[in-house]
């Protein structure tokens, strides 16, 4: 771990940088995964709204 020092000797203990990278550009075949799976979340979330709201109201 890298330590510094400093006035009057006391040592300062800091955590390490991850390396910095620069993401790539997305490919067709992943934005389309990622259009699916939004779609699908968007599915599950509304039918839990859905059965959520049908619960409450004593449906």
């Amino acid at each position: 771990m890298p330590y510094t020092t400093e006035e009057g000797g006391r040592l300062n203990n800091f955590a390490r940088e991850p390396k910095v990278y620069q993401a790539e550009a997305m490919t067709a075949s992943q934005k389309r995964n990622t259009l699916i799976l939004g779609i699908g979340t968007a599915v599950l979330v509304g039918g839990l709204v859905g059965v959520a709201f049908l619960v409450s109201s004593g449906g």
